[in-house]
């Protein structure tokens, strides 16, 4: 659960990153350039989970979906950001509520659209999988830090 919210987390950076460089460059086009780099960190961490989840052939289709989710919900949060953004500069305090509420329900809708793609594989993984997928996706508190008064 932790890398899936640290990719759907990291569309947040994406969907507003810009391409640098001196030359004024269209808005269509930085967008563009945006859901290129979204779409690759996506990508890559889809690879990353499926190596170390060692996706055996007879899995490939139901890791599809899940892959093919990640990828839609990377989408739908990013869309989401970009209407929160877009309204920004004439937003009142409850406008900027309501949107981030969208925001925060677009995420919260990905995850659960993930745990149900992800039932299905999950079900028919080996128990080394399934140890691997509860590492990958588990809840990890965080560490007491001692702090000096």
């Amino acid at each position: 659960m932790r890398r899936i919210v640290a990719v759907l987390a990291s569309t947040l950076v994406l969907g507003s990153a810009y391409a640098a460089g001196t030359a004024p460059v269209s808005s269509d086009t930085a967008e563009a350039r945006a859901d290129a780099k979204r779409d690759l960190r996506v990508d890559n961490h889809i690879k990353e989970l499926h190596a170390g989840l060692k996706i055996t052939p007879a899995e490939e289709s139901q890791w599809d979906v899940v892959a093919q989710t990640m990828r839609e919900n990377a989408r739908e949060l990013d869309e989401a950001m970009d209407k929160r953004e877009s309204a920004s500069d004439n937003a009142t305090a409850i406008d900027n509520l309501n949107s981030y509420a969208d925001v925060a329900q677009a995420h919260a809708d990905g995850v659960r659209k993930l745990a149900k793609a992800f039932s299905g594989l999950y079900s028919s993984m080996s128990v080394e999988q399934k140890k691997q997928a509860d590492e990958d996706f588990g809840h990890r508190t965080h560490e007491s830090k001692n702090v000096a008064k």
